[in-house]
């Protein structure tokens, strides 16, 4: 949990965060779907397709490295600021980016010459005040190691001598051996990530390292089906009563947003017919529930009821357990003091496991009585 004892932060170990984050890796990716213009520079669409694909499966080597040893590379910060937050995670996706986004592909595309990496290197600002590199040398070595064992090949590069000097091995040339058209997806996403990201990232909020091929996409994607991969790792009777959810209440005119502001979450509100048009911080702040996905609370259903003095009868014939969640509320906890807040802000948390299945109808019923009727 998120508790601060002697202003002391609880982290997560390494392996339980690149769990979260591999469950938020896509499993299925598909074969054909239109590229943004902006990328017809890069490589043939097939080739980027391709390449996405073989950086996706990529990331699951990286997550399973970390889960496994991950301890070797990720060390915790002094002054964490979440619960997963690890620098070395900044730092890997920094690097990867790096490479992608300035090295130029080769005419064939198995391979990037990197003539520079600019967060490797310090720099000097407009008042001449010299700026330590983002990727410290120690972190670049811990990185280069990593990614190697991974399946990268740095040409140049000698891992034996424990101390790397980019400015020595410049052009570098960064291969994936095993599959080599990684390095044509390595640079769409990275071309992504710098160019089409309008968010800080975060530990938690991190597309690079999801291989958030939608960032790419030359049309939105369709809410059910980004759904459809979020609930992936969960059992099939869960998916399909979340599915569920999801259509009868946009059916019943909710809008559904996928946002991740501090979380992965799909959050369902009635905006009604306002002549403003929100935006998804907006639409979020209205909704009546959401499924959310987090290294605090795993895969949750958080409800935020407004009316249940008014429909007390109807909260009577649910299941007890509901019930007596529904009785304690919602809100912020958080005490005077050190105590960090928990989130009880969030709503009314009902676990996304197999017990949900037991009182689907009482949530149903539950959530009609939110809505207004027409």
């Amino acid at each position: 949990m998120s508790v601060q004892h002697c202003g002391v932060m609880k982290l997560k170990p390494i392996s339980e965060v690149a769990k979260f984050q591999r469950n938020l890796i896509p499993a299925n990716i598909p074969e054909t779907y239109k590229l943004k213009s902006m990328f017809e520079s890069v490589a043939s669409e097939e080739s980027i397709r391709n390449g996405i694909v073989a950086f996706r499966d990529f990331l699951l080597i990286l997550c399973d490295r970390l889960i496994s040893d991950g301890d070797v590379y990720a060390k915790p910060p002094k002054n964490p600021s979440g619960i997963g937050d690890y620098p070395f995670l900044y730092c890997i996706t920094n690097l990867l980016v790096d490479i992608g986004y300035h090295g130029k592909l080769s005419e064939n595309g198995d391979s990037l010459s990197v003539a520079e990496l600019p967060l490797c290197i310090a720099s000097v600002d407009e008042k001449g005040k010299k700026i330590s590199p983002k990727i410290s040398a120690s972190a670049l070595f811990s990185c280069v190691e990593l990614l190697t064992l991974c399946g990268f090949c740095f040409s140049g590069v000698d891992l034996e001598v424990r101390k790397l000097n980019i400015s020595e091995t410049q052009p570098l040339k960064v291969s994936f051996p095993s599959n080599p058209l990684l390095t044509t997806g390595l640079k769409a996403m990275s071309i992504a990530e710098m160019e089409l990201r309008t968010t800080r990232r975060y530990w938690n909020d991190n597309n690079f390292l999801r291989c958030d091929y939608r960032l790419l996409k030359a049309e939105d994607s369709d809410m059910r089906d980004v759904l459809v991969d979020f609930l992936y790792p969960l059992p099939k009777e869960i998916q399909e009563f979340a599915l569920q959810l999801h259509e009868r209440y946009t059916n019943m005119g909710l809008t559904c947003v996928n946002t991740r502001l501090g979380l992965v979450s799909f959050a369902y509100a009635y905006i009604g017919k306002s002549r403003k048009l929100l935006s998804e911080r907006e639409i979020y702040s209205k909704r009546v529930w959401e499924f959310s996905y987090s290294l605090k609370d795993g895969y949750c259903l958080f409800a935020r009821p407004k009316k249940t003095e008014r429909y007390a009868d109807v909260i009577k014939t649910f299941d007890v357990s509901l019930q007596k969640k529904i009785a304690q509320g919602y809100g912020c906890y958080r005490k005077l003091g050190r105590n960090r807040c928990q989130f009880d802000c969030q709503g009314i948390r009902i676990p996304l496991n197999e017990q949900i299945l037991a009182i689907g109808g009482d949530i149903e019923a539950w959530f009609d009585q939110e809505i207004p009727k027409h």
